[in-house]
């Protein structure tokens, strides 16, 4: 899988951009090289869907059925899910989706869409209660925002960096990651959500911030940042801004 989403809206946290990445003499690429690096490698089975200069998602169709991997496209809103959910049939049921021939992807574009327009209980919430080893990244072409999330077992693995021109690149294939970000990249962070509005956050720990660690690579070279849950600082409020961004943000009350 393979996500890039331009610097505009995409808003990533400043601690991925290492600056060692322009003197290492491995330079990072552009979105385009790196499309064209992640579908060469997957000549037979990828294919790749642009939004014009916004964004482009890219995905390898599942050989391995101990490792799923899923797409869908709804009204505007296109999902790439990693994983399983063992509890899929009570989810469904929960976004009145039973009945309806639905995937994970499916479900998580129906859950996104319900936060999205009513908000009727924050997303960590709906995080919380996704049973099973799962990564997706969310783009809804309606607003230009990019939702993404890693199950906090981390068992699917999720890697995120900066391009050459700053765009936000995500991809579960850590060599793509590498030769597109150069150093300026790092593991997402397990039990957490990102939101092209909000933020990186902990879905487990909504009331805590997140604290950026420096990542240190077997080279001496600072690679990036590992983003973990600072217990010791709480989140006093949370700012809602615009009907976009209610679905997303933890009511703290």
């Amino acid at each position: 899988m393979l996500a890039i989403f331009q610097k505009a809206f995409a808003h990533p946290p400043e601690e991925l951009n290492s600056p060692a990445s322009n003197f290492t003499g491995k330079n990072p690429k552009l979105p385009g090289e790196t499309l064209s690096d992640f579908l060469s490698h997957h000549p037979d089975t990828a294919f790749s869907m642009n939004f014009g200069d916004s964004a482009v998602l890219a995905y390898v169709r599942s050989q391995n059925s101990h490792r799923q991997r899923v797409f869908c496209g709804i009204d505007g809103i296109y999902c790439v899910f990693l994983g399983t959910l063992n509890n899929l049939w009570d989810l469904n049921k929960q976004y009145g989706l039973s009945g309806k021939t639905s995937n994970e992807a499916m479900f998580v574009i129906e859950a996104y869409r319900t936060l999205r327009d009513r908000g009727p209980y924050p997303a960590d919430q709906v995080l919380r209660g996704l049973d099973g080893s799962f990564a997706f990244v969310v783009y809804d072409t309606q607003s230009s925002s990019v939702f993404a999330a890693l199950g906090s077992d981390g068992a699917e693995g999720l890697y995120w960096g900066i391009a050459a021109d700053g765009s936000v690149v995500m991809s579960d294939d850590l060599k793509i990651i590498k030769q597109g970000c150069a150093k300026s990249f790092a593991p997402f962070p397990p039990g957490c959500m990102f939101h092209s509005e909000t933020g990186l956050m902990s879905f487990e720990h909504p009331k805590n911030k997140m604290m950026a660690m420096p990542r240190i690579d077997s080279e001496g070279v600072l690679c990036g940042a590992n983003f973990k849950v600072d217990a010791c600082t709480k989140i006093n409020s949370i700012p809602r801004r615009g009907s976009e961004a209610n679905w997303s943000l933890s009511n703290l009350r």
